[in-house]
């Protein structure tokens, strides 16, 4: 009875811990190849970088342009899209926005004695420095 248990925790583990994360990452590989559009900068499984010059659906390839070099590829060559500045100007205030929110937050939630132990430690790794330099002269 007890190597049943143990056979089936094996495969529940195994599930939980290979198979539904290797579920996920296709999912999402595929869900980026269906919004490609021409335009778009790729970096292939090969590090080589381009940008998207015809996407062929019947065939699944995507021909990409290096610089004046089209290359061929398959659409499950492609590792990830590089955001155009007009998408990364987009996100960066949403984010900056995000990030001034946060500190401000947390300052006001921490007491002022957690900032103490910050700037003795501060203060003992420079009394720490002359005697390290002591015994190097030391050795000389």
């Amino acid at each position: 009875m007890s190597s049943i248990i143990i056979i089936v925790l094996m495969i529940a583990f195994m599930y939980f811990f290979m198979i539904r994360p290797q579920q996920k990452q296709r999912k999402e590989h595929q869900s980026m190849v269906n919004h490609l559009k021409k335009g778009d900068q790729v970096v292939m499984i090969s590090r080589l970088h381009g940008v998207i010059d015809e996407i062929n659906t019947t065939d699944q390839t995507v021909t990409i342009d290096c610089e004046g070099v089209y290359l061929t590829f398959d659409l499950s060559a492609i590792a990830r899209v590089i955001p155009s500045k007009a998408q990364a100007a987009e996100a960066q205030p949403a984010s900056q926005a995000a990030a001034s929110e946060e500190p401000a937050s947390e300052a006001s939630d921490a007491p002022a004695s957690e900032a103490a132990p910050a700037s003795e430690s501060a203060e003992a790794a420079d009394d720490q420095k002359p005697a390290e330099s002591d015994s190097a002269d030391a050795d000389k």
